[in-house]
């Protein structure tokens, strides 16, 4: 057996950077689908619940906003542009003057091996604000104390800071041997995964506390999986499960060490409905303004393989290369899995699944 301590679980795991065939540039369309779909939300929320007077937001004022998790676009600018109409018409509605004397400032964050470099050679030439990359997990605080005014995180709070230490260790009783992520099978696995979930949760909130100021408002779109239900009959539960089933084929020709499979976790977990929600009003610090439940636009339509081969390597990649080693044995375990899943692609989307819940909560701090 090999030494555990060999395994370690990566910090960070930023998308897919520059443009390639596997960028998350060109791979990102899902993700897109949620700012997307939640843009009307978006606007009514802010339309409702951003009291500008109490933020103290007057003519000359400077708006301050933060996208957590932005990666490298373009779908990030597509949210700060929706964020920034909105404050717009608010202004112009509450101080009946022109929107021009409101001046904008944007903290685009992720980790700090993201590429920014990429992120900002595609910033869009006609934006109304002034930008800065921020780099650091957003588990930990980022910003000055009450200098936020909005900050919004799209598809993002479901990757932890880290694979759970009860799940790496094979003397554990949560030794997650045959499986890569949090099925919801195996109750010492799923309760290791639920544990870090609900930590990560509080440390990101608690640090949002110091930075928002009271009054401003927290936009989180995540998808959560209906009440009573397992990850392992979701959509993307079948995928990790088929992917999973892939890596062991590979081991078992030799191409990768079972060992490593063994190891190989996947540092997210997708909570419950209720469980989010319970973890959210546990904390003092905000009050939920509004909850909205909604379809996502591309979960129905019909994709081919290579899609949905492409949207995970995208942003997967950089966990498989860090556990695995070379570029070349990522580049054969997903031309395997994307071989296979052409081949299988049918069975995997008409398989009897449950819809995972596309949630749109605000939040107000108080």
């Amino acid at each position: 057996m090999a030494n555990e301590e060999t395994y370690i679980s990566p910090e960070s795991y930023p998308m897919v950077g520059g443009d390639g065939p596997h960028s998350y540039v060109k791979n990102s369309t899902f993700q897109r689908g949620f700012v997307e779909a939640t843009r009307r939300m978006v606007l009514a929320a802010i339309a409702e619940k951003l009291d500008l007077k109490s933020l103290g937001i007057y003519s000359a004022s400077t708006f301050q906003i933060a996208d957590l998790g932005c990666s490298v676009g373009p779908n990030t600018f597509i949210a700060v542009q929706n964020i920034i109409e909105a404050v717009e018409h608010k202004y112009m509605e509450a101080e009946n003057q022109n929107h021009s004397t409101l001046e904008f400032q944007v903290f685009f964050n992720d980790h700090s091996n993201n590429d920014f470099n990429t992120l900002f050679q595609t910033f869009p030439p006609d934006t109304k604000y002034f930008a800065a990359g921020v780099p650091g997990s957003f588990h930990n605080r980022l910003f000055p104390k009450s200098s936020l005014h909005i900050v919004h995180s799209s598809n993002a709070l479901h990757w932890l800071s880290r694979v759970p230490e009860e799940i790496t260790h094979s003397k554990s009783p949560a030794w997650n041997k045959g499986s890569i992520h949090c099925t919801g099978f195996v109750k010492d696995v799923a309760k290791a995964y639920s544990a870090q979930f609900s930590n990560d949760l509080e440390s990101f909130l608690n640090a949002r506390a110091e930075e928002i100021v009271p009054g401003g408002l927290m936009l989180i779109l995540l998808a959560n999986i209906p009440d009573g239900i397992p990850m392992s009959r979701t959509p993307e539960g079948i995928h990790y499960n088929f992917l999973c089933s892939c890596l062991y084929d590979l081991a078992k020709m030799g191409l990768v060490s079972e060992e490593r499979v063994d190891s190989f976790n996947l540092p997210v977990y997708h909570p419950s409905l209720g469980e989010f929600e319970r973890l959210i009003k546990r904390n003092p610090n905000f009050s939920i303004e509004r909850k909205d439940m909604f379809t996502h636009p591309l979960m129905h339509k019909v994709y081919c393989a290579k899609f949905w081969a492409g949207l995970f390597r995208a942003a997967t990649e950089g966990l498989f290369e860090q556990h695995f080693g070379s570029q070349q044995v990522v580049d054969q375990i997903f031309k395997y899995y994307s071989r296979k899943l052409e081949q299988n692609i049918s069975f995997i989307m008409e398989g009897k699944t449950h819809d995972r819940i596309q949630l749109c909560i605000i939040l107000k701090r108080k």
